[in-house]
């Protein structure tokens, strides 16, 4: 009795041999983890994340496009009108977003986010880029120049860039300037 491979010529397959499909989603490197020692052998001050507690915030995320700024000063706008800033002034607060979200998208990202905190009858806009970028002093020095606006900063992480201003959504008290009399 002969076995069943010695039966006759051997024949290849008229198919391909099955492969597994390739993945839909390519696997994504593990994050770098901060250095918690320099190569000196110091230890490395990481940024702390920025943690908003025991008030009222938002949270708005854009694509990084032209269109970002807009969007996002509309937005914001309608979450604080939601919160009651009567005396808030709209304007300083649309320049200040709409100049601090430009900034990020000029940054190269492919996406940002407006976070919106308050307290004490204030508004906290901070704009993360989510990339690295220069600090941009210029657009800072022009939010700062803003009549409501009480600080602003920056600063640049793991996480990318952060910038912020705090608004006083009360209004501010202005000397009352009187004409002096003319006698003629």
């Amino acid at each position: 009795m002969t076995s069943p491979e010695a039966k006759g010529p051997k024949v290849p397959p008229s198919y391909p041999p099955r492969t597994p499909p390739p993945q839909k989603k390519p696997v994504e490197p593990p994050r770098p983890q901060p250095a918690t020692k320099s190569a000196d052998g110091m230890p490395v001050r990481t940024r702390p994340r920025m943690v908003v507690r025991n008030r009222r915030t938002a949270a708005h995320p854009f694509r990084a496009d032209a269109w970002a700024p807009a969007k996002a000063v509309r937005q914001v706008l309608e979450t604080v009108r939601g919160w009651g800033y009567p005396a808030l002034d709209e304007e300083d607060l649309a320049s200040a977003v709409r100049l601090l979200v430009t900034s990020a998208v000029a940054d190269g990202g492919k996406r940002l986010s407006v976070h919106l905190g308050d307290q004490d009858r204030k508004v906290l806009v901070a704009v993360l880029s989510h990339t690295t970028g220069a600090p941009d002093h210029i657009v800072l020095g022009t939010v700062a120049l803003l009549a409501t606006v009480d600080s602003v900063g920056t600063d640049t992480g793991e996480d990318g860039r952060r910038m912020w201003a705090v608004l006083d959504g009360e209004p501010r008290r202005r000397p009352v300037r009187h004409a002096a009399a003319v006698s003629g």
